[in-house]
């Protein structure tokens, strides 16, 4: 038997589980097309048997195999957590691909509206909707703003996420922006926190006490508040509300191309209430995800599978706002890289990826198989991560979930179950549901 290299425990060992949901084996950073229906599920060679899951003393996936195995390889003293999965079944934490979770002030009495034929960009147009989140956000106190963005996370970790994009948004001018980016990268320093990937929403929309057109101010963006921004805090992608009536296609390349070669990922809203040529536009310049994609073109399906583009969907748009979903099986037979994201926000107000995957498979037309890799692998590779996690694969961190059943596809199944469902939330190796 080995012993711990110096004095180092390593993190975590997990035995007696039922099945362990890989994912992939092999290092692949996404899968696409009808690779999306492939996954690699380990199960017990034999009746009785087993299977385990080790990390290192850093909270990396060192060992996968019978519980025999790995319990003959290592001593319990070794680790700092051992669990008994009781026959449960072990799959990676879920990333949320798309979130809006830093605000104020909800917007439950427009969800009214939208139920009585209230559309969104009728309620957005008559100063609802995104300002008046804004209005609400801008009064709220920077550490009641970091309170609810804390408990929003825990939240989603609680559901079985384990790292989330979080975007900006509701701030919009740059003090504002900042002052948001701000809060978000000190809860993104906590250690009891999920991993966050910080994306800069500064062109959600444009700011009603703004004197001038969407052109001035995504030209504002580009050439004043990107590069300030660059200068005074930490971010990892761009985004964009590229659509009709809010930023053009054109408007948005500028603050795109200005985000590109400040070296942040592309990462933005495209083709939702409209097809406007967004997508084209993004995969012309690089972009690594596009999300929503209700009004996605037949040429922009090609041009995301042709540029390896992450198309994030997000079902609870289509169910709130009662429209059409994105045409998922073309997206997915033409081979483009499909993610999935809650869009947590106050117009969609759900942190859970189990219901999101629901939703997916009922609405969408996905298979149990493809809404969980949208929800774990490609999802990850949306926010240039999955080569850190989204599979279980030695080296990558024990971002993990371990339910009671024994068979992964409850947590799809089992709509608005998930907490009863769920045993355990790992991150990096160490627990934290």
């Amino acid at each position: 038997m080995s012993s711990s290299s110096g004095n180092r425990l390593k993190r975590l060992l997990v035995f007696n589980c039922a099945e362990l949901v890989q994912v992939v084996n092999d290092g692949q950073l996404y899968l696409a097309g009808t690779d999306m229906s492939t996954m690699c599920v380990l199960r017990p060679k034999h009746k009785g048997d087993s299977l385990a899951l080790a990390t290192d003393a850093d909270g990396n996936i060192l060992d996968i195999g019978s519980t025999e195995e790995l319990t003959n390889k290592y001593k319990a003293s070794e680790f700092e957590t051992v669990i008994d999965a009781e026959k449960g079944a072990l799959m990676p934490g879920f990333v949320d691909g798309h979130t809006h979770p830093i605000w104020s002030g909800d917007r439950v009495h427009e969800f009214a509206l939208k139920l009585s034929g209230a559309s969104y960009m009728e309620i957005h147009q008559n100063k609802g909707g995104i300002h008046y989140t804004v209005e609400c956000t801008r009064a709220e106190s920077d550490s009641k703003l970091k309170q609810l963005l804390t408990d929003r996370l825990r939240l989603m970790a609680r559901s079985g996420t384990t790292a989330a994009e979080c975007k900006t948004g509701y701030g919009l001018w740059l003090e504002d922006e900042l002052r948001l980016l701000r809060i978000l990268n000190e809860v993104r320093n906590q250690d009891d926190i999920i991993d966050m990937s910080l994306t800069y929403l500064g062109a959600h929309a444009v700011p009603r006490d703004f004197n001038g057109t969407s052109d001035l101010f995504a030209h504002k963006i580009a050439t004043e508040d990107l590069l300030q921004l660059n200068q005074q805090v930490a971010f990892d992608n761009v985004d964009v509300f590229c659509e009709k009536n809010v930023f053009e296609t054109e408007s948005s390349r500028v603050i795109l191309e200005s985000a590109k070669k400040l070296g942040y990922r592309l990462n933005f809203h495209a083709e939702e209430l409209s097809c406007i040529n967004g997508v084209e536009m993004g995969c012309s310049l690089g972009a690594r995800a596009m999300s929503h994609l209700e009004c996605i073109s037949d040429e922009g399906i090609k041009q995301m599978a042709i540029t390896h583009a992450a198309g994030v969907i997000l079902p609870t748009t289509a169910h709130v706002l009662r429209i059409s979903p994105p045409p998922l099986r073309d997206m997915i037979e033409g081979g483009v890289i499909v993610a999935l994201g809650s869009d947590f926000n106050p117009n969609a107000f759900c942190y859970a990826m189990p219901t999101v995957m629901h939703l997916a498979c009922v609405q969408c037309k996905m298979s149990l198989t493809e809404a969980f890799v949208a929800a774990t692998l490609n999802a990850a590779y949306s926010i240039g991560r999955s080569h850190r996690y989204g599979s279980l694969e030695i080296g990558k961190e024990a971002n993990l979930v371990l339910i009671k059943e024994s068979t992964w596809e409850h947590i799809i199944y089992q709509l608005g179950c998930h907490a009863d469902l769920i045993r355990y939330v790992f991150y990096k190796g160490r627990i934290l549901v």
